[in-house]
């Protein structure tokens, strides 16, 4: 029983250890997963601990006074309607957006409406983010002040409003919409460029074929639809403060076009300095089409961008429309219309200088109310300054050379007449330049500008001073003769020239303008001067020849065949002799008058030929048979007769014009230009 019990009692033991182990076991275990779970939980704790300052200033406003957190409500509600406003504004700008960046040429009525409602936008924008900046700006400082909120959120806050505030006080509208304003009113001023551009078309040459026929003025170049919109763009424009930009825009389109159009007439003359030509005569036909260039360019493309000014900018006034015409004008060439005039006038100074001075002075004095009225306005000051200084220019020029003519006629009485006894250059020259002067497209004219030039310095204009200094000038010419004639050693080319010249005026002053200021018995001495040197001339020249061909002695028979032969050829000897030196001698003399020249000539055959003919027809058979006759009958009354009727040919140079003395001075210049033209052949 003992044992029994021992045995019992031991199973129990181990059993009992096999639960300590089992327990000690689950324990371990339990240990070990505590142990993984603290060291999962460690990391958590570490960030928990980090986080925990933060999470102090978080729950911070709840240890704030109770009254400051009641008040932050009210701050708060008073800052959201502004800014609820403001966004709502926002969200309505960027519904604009496809619009104002489409093309405005598609609706532009409808474009220009949404443009102002932009524009509407931010200006309300502009006034209600200040307002809306104000409210935040209070709440910040009251949370600051009342230490309800942590310091780095409201130090983010016063970064963002400063930000804020600075964009509002730079005029920031561009960071209020991003840009959209600038990018539409670019737009527009692109369609206002594609407006102009498209619809400002060069004047077409079969307007410009008949210069200085045009009596009409051009009309408006745009049409009144393409107006209205230039204005309704305008309108807008201008409200943004682009007005210059418009300005620039315009002027460079319309410019253009005129450049465009001027380009056709063949302007480069313009570009002329004095260093580039001789003489005014150089230029004489550019002096020409200036004047007719000018007339078109102001009667019919510079009034028209008058009036288009006018009415594009008419709404803005009269300083800003004629300061846009005022530029189109300078850069589209008025000014170098004015340059080539002033430069004519800064050239060298000679009588036909006086012409194209007045044919300037012609083209502006037509111009004058035209211009007055386009280019009157204050900003064209410069046009006015530059025309003022050119008709000052032309006045005070052509005064001074008119005045000069009668000094350079007497300087020229020192000068050489001509070796071949011709009319005096100067005198040609001066009759058909005092006609000029006289004809009705200078007297009128010059009688102008003496009459401005002498009340410049204050000299009453007496009527008849002009026509008096031209008298005196063809006075001149007439003691200008009597010296010329004295410088000829030979005698019957001084009488040669006399002919020439007095036959010259008396043609030319007769039945003239310059003949009409001189007396019929004036006149008429001219002729009568003509006439008597020509009888002189004929008697003391060819008139000696038929003295040679006498007959005296040569009665046949009276001394013998022989005896008669011999005189014959003394006397036909004698004859080829003196008929051979005045050929030769006079063959180069000239008369250019034709009528003059063939009656010459005539008087002279009609002297010679007659008597050479009837000794030859008489005597000749004495000495045809002798084997020498070629040497005595040297001519026959054919050849005799052609070579007198050819005397006293003009000659001509390699150039066709008439061969002539080139006189030195400021007359010469004048010479020139009479050699070159057809009023010069007589």
């Amino acid at each position: 029983m003992a044992a029994s019990g021992d045995s019992a009692a031991c199973v129990k033991g181990v059993e009992k250890l096999v639960s300590a182990r089992k327990s000690l076991m689950l324990s371990l275990e339990k240990s070990k997963a505590l142990s993984s779970t603290l060291e999962k939980t460690g990391p958590r704790l570490a960030e928990i601990n980090q986080r925990l300052p933060s999470l102090e200033a978080a729950v911070r406003p709840i240890r704030a006074d109770k009254d400051a957190l009641v008040a932050v409500g009210g701050h708060i509600n008073r800052a959201v309607g502004p800014a609820a406003a403001v966004l709502k504004v926002f969200d309505a700008v960027h519904g604009l957006e496809k619009m104002l960046l489409s093309d405005p040429r598609n609706d532009l009525p409808g474009y220009l409406s949404v443009l102002k409602r932009l524009e509407e936008a931010l200006r309300f924008l502009g006034d209600n983010c200040g307002l809306a900046i104000q409210w935040l700006e209070d709440i910040v400082e009251y949370l600051e002040d009342n230490t309800v909120a942590d310091d780095r959120y409201l130090l983010i806050l016063k970064k963002s409003l400063q930000g804020l505030r600075e964009l509002q006080s730079d005029g920031g509208r561009t960071y209020l919409d991003g840009g959209l304003l600038d990018a539409a009113l670019d737009k527009l001023e692109s369609e206002f460029r594609r407006l102009l551009t498209e619809h400002s078309l060069p004047l077409p040459m079969s307007a410009t074929s008949s210069l200085g026929k045009q009596n009409c003025i051009a009309p408006s170049p745009l049409p009144v639809a393409v107006i209205q919109k230039l204005q309704a763009i305008l309108g807008r424009l201008i409200a943004n403060k682009r007005l210059d930009r418009c300005i620039s825009i315009y002027v460079e389109v319309r410019s253009s076009n005129v450049r465009t159009s001027l380009q056709a007439l063949d302007l480069d003359y313009l570009e002329l300095s004095v260093s580039e030509f001789d003489d005014v005569q150089s230029i004489e036909g550019y002096i020409a089409q200036w004047g007719k260039h000018l007339e078109f360019a102001v009667k019919h493309l510079f009034e028209a961008e008058y009036k288009l000014c006018n009415d594009v900018f008419e709404r803005l006034g009269m300083d800003v429309w004629m300061g846009c015409f005022a530029k189109i004008a300078a850069q589209a060439g008025i000014l170098a219309f004015l340059q080539f005039g002033k430069t004519v006038t800064e050239s060298k100074k000679d009588p036909i200088k006086l012409l194209k001075l007045l044919d300037i002075f012609s083209s502006l004095n037509k111009l004058r109310l035209d211009f007055n009225r386009l280019f009157g306005g204050a900003a064209c000051a410069e046009i006015q300054n530059l025309t003022r200084d050119l008709i000052q220019r032309v006045i005070n020029g052509a005064s001074e050379i008119f005045w000069e003519l009668l000094p350079q006629v007497e300087i020229q009485r020192q000068t050489p007449p001509p070796p071949d006894g011709s009319v005096q250059r100067l005198v040609s020259f001066v009759t058909d330049y005092c006609n000029r002067l006289l004809g009705d497209n200078y007297m009128p004219l010059l009688t102008q500008v003496l009459v401005i030039h002498r009340s410049w310095n204050h000299e009453k204009f007496q009527e008849r001073l002009l026509i008096t200094e031209i008298l005196k000038i063809i006075k001149a010419i007439e003691q200008n003769l009597e010296t010329w004639v004295k410088a000829y050693d030979d005698i019957n080319l001084a009488n040669f020239f006399m002919i020439n010249n007095h036959w010259h005026l008396y043609k030319h002053l007769k039945g003239t303008k310059l003949g009409e200021l001189f007396e019929e018995s004036s006149l008429k001495e001219h002729e009568q001067y003509k006439e008597y040197y020509t009888t002189v001339f004929l008697r003391e020249s060819w008139g000696q020849l038929p003295g040679h061909l006498s007959r005296e002695g040569l009665i046949l028979f009276s001394g013998g065949r022989a005896t008669a032969r011999d005189l014959v050829k003394k006397r036909l000897k004698n004859f080829n002799d003196a008929f051979d030196a005045m050929y030769s001698k006079q063959s180069n003399w000239v008369m250019v008058d034709k009528d003059l020249r063939e009656k010459t000539s005539h008087a002279i055959v009609q002297m010679v030929v007659p008597v050479y003919r009837s000794f030859m027809q008489h005597y000749g058979p004495l000495v045809e048979k002798d084997q020498s006759s070629s040497k005595y009958a040297k001519y026959t009354v054919q050849n005799l007769e052609k070579m007198l009727g050819s005397l006293y040919q003009p000659k001509l140079t390699r150039y066709g014009n008439f061969k002539g003395r080139q006189l030195s001075g400021k007359f010469n210049n004048g010479l020139q230009d009479h050699r070159r033209t057809a009023s010069a052949v007589i």
